[in-house]
Formats: structure tokens, C-alpha cells, sequence
């Protein structure tokens, strides 16, 4: 379901996409359904209580998926929903939700946890510089996220970086200094920031 109207340019945009079939978007669609229905914290993307997300974020994620996705749109977005037969997904006001066939809760609950000891955070080269100096900080979301493990930071980072730089955060130490953790699933753990004291990178 699609509740915005599209320019001619517009319009046209997309036709073309179609016809010379630049994009596949039944691929697009299995992919950000994955994303929405079932890991959204695996690719960073947080929901409000009624399964939206803002369609920008879920997008700077799926653009670094394929090659080809490099430069999708939200226009891509209402042209997969327009002419999906499934109807997996809706968009409204520039945020779009899954409306079937969710295994996660939609609402990231904050509820301060013990986490492991260590935690792993996968982010670019660029961002590396500043996050060794500054700590880690939301960025736009409203947690930081971190993986439980170097594989799952790795994932996490490929969607910034071919070659993504991974940090290594003393969760546990931080956490008995007053920094809380939340939960988000079996992979992933939320924080609202953590120090630069707490961070530090680690070889591959």
C-alpha cells in the first residue's frame, strides 16, 4: 500500500527501472521483508509500536547489500510496492512497515540488562578516526548496536565498508560504570552511547 503521489518525472523514473530491468525487485522486496519481519537490529533499522521504520534509514542499509541497490530510492520503494502481487509492505510519509509474517516484537523495549563482557561493533574506516576518540553514539537512531560476536560485527560492518573496521567494547566494564545495556535479541545489544575508554579495535 502506497498513500504518496509520484511526479511525471517521477513516474517516469520508475518506468524506465522496469524496462530495462536495472533493478530486480522481487529480490529488493525478499530482502527488505527479511529485514522488517524478522533481524531488523541486524541491520540496524529500529521500529516505532506500530511496525514503521524510517524508510531513509532501512535504505543507506539495503544500498550496501548489491552493487546494483547502490543507488536505490525511496522511489524504488513505492514502485516495488505498487507492483508487488504479494503486498508485503506499506509506505506512507517517507517510513514503511511489513504488514504479514513478523517473528520479532516491533517495539524495542528499554529495559536495562547485564551484557556479556565483551561486545563488537563493525563500522567503515571514515567512522573509525572519530569513534576512537569520541566513543560511540546513535547517529541518527535512537541506540547504538552492537554484535555479540566478530561474525555478526562483520556482517554488520560489510553494509558500511567493504573492508570494515571492527571495535572491541568492554560491555561488562562499561556497565558496572553506570552505562546501560538493553537486550535487542540473540545478536544484538543497544546502548544509548559508550565512552571511548570503553572501545578499542581489534585485529581480524
Amino acid at each position: 500500500m502506497v498513500q504518496e503521489e509520484n511526479s511525471e518525472a517521477q513516474r517516469e523514473k520508475l518506468e524506465r527501472h522496469r524496462n530495462e530491468q536495472l533493478i530486480d525487485y522481487n529480490k529488493l522486496s525478499k530482502i527488505i521483508s527479511y529485514a522488517l519481519r524478522h533481524d531488523p537490529l541486524l541491520f540496524e533499522i529500529e521500529m516505532d509500536d506500530e511496525g514503521w521504520v524510517d524508510a531513509e534509514k532501512l535504505l543507506e542499509t539495503i544500498r550496501r547489500e548489491k552493487s546494483e541497490w547502490s543507488d536505490i530510492t525511496q522511489l524504488d520503494l513505492i514502485f516495488m510496492i505498487k507492483n508487488s502481487e504479494k503486498k508485503r509492505h506499506e509506505y506512507n510519509n517517507k517510513r514503511i512497515r511489513a504488514l504479514y509474517g513478523h517473528s520479532t516484537p516491533q517495539k524495542l523495549k528499554k529495559i536495562s540488562s547485564i551484557p556479556p563482557e565483551i561486545l563488537y561493533h563493525g563500522t567503515s574506516s571514515g567512522a573509525a578516526t572519530k569513534i576512537s576518540k569520541n566513543g560511540l553514539f546513535p547517529m541518527g537512531r535512537q541506540y547504538v548496536h552492537l554484535s555479540v560476536d566478530i561474525v555478526t560485527a562483520i556482517q554488520v560492518g560489510k553494509r558500511k565498508s567493504r573492508n570494515p573496521v571492527i571495535f572491541e567494547v568492554t560491555a561488562l566494564l562499561a556497565h558496572n560504570k553506570g552505562i546501560k545495556f538493553y537486550k535487542g535479541n540473540d545478536k544484538v545489544w543497544l546502548a544509548d552511547e559508550i565512552p571511548p575508554e570503553y572501545i578499542s579495535k581489534t585485529s581480524l
